[in-house]
């Protein structure tokens, strides 16, 4: 499959009306897909992770140039150990099947999430999944993994306080710059379009900074029925947006 990047689309103007550089997804409903058919949440997650081939592969045809999924957020710990232990195993299998067709179609993979808490296993695939597509140049993956928001904002701060203590920066020098700049990939754009399937209409922990000028589109469908028309279904409402990001409507838009 194709995954490369057109220069055209990663110089989409901000109106809105080109293709979406970074598009973020939030994969939510595989259990409410297999409660409906009477299936176990295994199996709304098994047929998850085919969404998830199905998405990347898209994403690549319509020349999006970044893709990130909430696989697995900080609050999931919650969750009963057996359904853990599903989605670890999922985890485990897509690393070992997919990795290698992922790279060899030029994708790259890139990981944030807070990983020094992770069992070490889990932690050693997502760095062999970074360290071999680290030079690939086609699609980023951006797999959120054991991920949330205000962590990500708190770890932030934390070292930016550390910064101050050592005396290598002063208070009155932190801006909402210096801030994004000690997020999990502050050298990845925000998102233009962020994505939560099922109905669901709440951005739940997931890329609070960067998603403050995102277009956010909720689409009726269970995770495990997402496929590429209902991703081109979600950049089509992008497209109709028009994006001010704070300022004025070009001429003859609507105000």
């Amino acid at each position: 499959m194709s995954t490369s990047a057109p220069e055209a689309v990663l110089d989409a103007t901000a109106s809105g009306r080109g293709a979406p550089r970074h598009v973020a997804v939030i994969m939510d409903g595989n259990g409410r897909w297999a409660a409906q058919r009477g299936l176990p949440r295994r199996e709304g997650h098994r047929r998850g992770v085919e969404a998830l081939r199905r998405t990347v592969r898209a994403a690549g045809e319509l020349g999006i140039g970044i893709l990130t999924i909430f696989s697995f957020s900080s609050e999931n710990w919650s969750r009963p150990p057996s359904e853990i232990s599903d989605l670890m195993g999922l985890l485990r299998r897509f690393i070992r099947n997919d990795l290698v067709d992922l790279h060899e179609s030029n994708v790259k993979v890139r990981v944030i999430g807070e990983r020094s808490t992770l069992d070490p296993s889990i932690a050693g695939l997502l760095r062999e999944a970074e360290d071999l597509t680290r030079d690939n140049t086609g699609l980023v993956l951006v797999v959120a993994f054991n991920y949330g928001s205000r962590q990500e904002i708190a770890r932030a701060a934390q070292r930016l306080a550390a910064e101050v203590a050592a005396g290598r920066l002063a208070p009155e020098a932190i801006t909402a710059e210096l801030i994004a700049s000690r997020l999990d990939a502050p050298d990845l754009p925000d998102p233009d379009l962020i994505i939560r399937t099922s109905g669901e209409q709440r951005l739940s922990n997931f890329l609070l900074w960067q998603a403050a000028y995102s277009e956010l589109v909720f689409v009726p469908l269970y995770w495990p029925e997402f496929d590429q028309a209902a991703l081109e279904g979600a950049i089509a409402e992008y497209r109709r947006r028009e994006r001010r990001f704070g300022g004025l409507a070009a001429a003859g838009a609507g105000t």
